[in-house]
């Protein structure tokens, strides 16, 4: 008697535990459901078309924070442009900075090129004159002035000085981008113009300058006058050419004499 109660007994204790395993997987699979729906079914789920309090707006974006950049953008713009206009020498190394990030950044000259070559037409974005044809040809340079070079490549380090008459023309050697206008501390007014094949000419110690940042300007075409001495008698100039961080002799290039 007593076996046949242990064996009921422990029948009894067999069927609650299946019970009890049984629940407990039944509710693994309900909290996994339960997850699944707040994943994907739930109203907690919030879609960038409609979230539960029917907003429209993607969740990753922040108005407050677009508008910020929007803002600081024109500010920045703003700021550059002032930097420009204003040519005090305390803003030289900024406008230096801004100027070699533009340089480096998007070559103006060669990429206006190449979209001419291959669509027939120029940007209406680049400020590019409707005749654009070279004064002396395809192939030739034009001397920014004529004279005699006063300090040579070897001396200088960077381009020449040319005396000249006094109040002479100083003309474009090359057709390209002002890239630069203004005064820099060793070299004075200076002009620099980027050409298409991705050099850059100076035209520094200019005592009137008659051109703008970003014009593009003609091979030979004025872009300002020499410096004249005091005396009245003769005026003088700086000139480079600089092929990327390196500058090469201009008497490789064209005769002054």
């Amino acid at each position: 008697m007593n076996d046949r109660l242990d064996e009921i007994r422990r029948r009894a204790a067999k069927r609650k535990r299946e019970r009890q395993t049984q629940h407990t997987k039944r509710k693994q699979v309900s909290s996994y459901v339960m997850r699944d729906e707040e994943k994907y079914g739930n109203a907690s789920y919030t879609s960038y078309e409609s979230g539960p309090d029917g907003n429209k707006e993607h969740p990753l974006f922040n108005k407050e924070l677009f508008l910020f950049k929007i803002l600081a953008s024109a500010i920045l713009v703003l700021v550059v442009g002032i930097m420009f206009q204003n040519q005090s020498a305390a803003l030289e190394k900024p406008r230096e900075f801004v100027t070699s990030t533009m340089k480096q950044s998007f070559q103006f000259t060669a990429f206006s090129s190449w979209y001419e070559e291959q669509f027939g037409k120029s940007l209406a974005l680049l400020p590019l004159p409707q005749d654009t044809e070279k004064i002396q040809g395809s192939e030739d340079y034009v001397m920014p002035a004529s004279g005699k070079v006063y300090e040579s490549f070897e001396t200088n380090g960077q381009g020449v000085m040319v005396e000249t008459m006094a109040h002479s023309e100083v003309e474009a050697m090359d057709g390209g981008h002002v890239t630069f206008v203004g005064k820099k501390s060793d070299t004075g007014k200076t002009v620099i113009i980027q050409h298409e094949d991705e050099t850059y000419t100076w035209y520094g110690q200019l005592g009137e300058v008659e051109v703008k940042l970003f014009d593009f300007v003609k091979t030979g075409q004025v872009i300002g006058r020499t410096t004249t001495l005091e005396d009245g008698s003769k005026g003088m100039f700086y000139f480079a050419i600089q092929k990327g961080n390196d500058f090469i002799d201009p008497m490789q290039v064209i005769s002054f004499e």
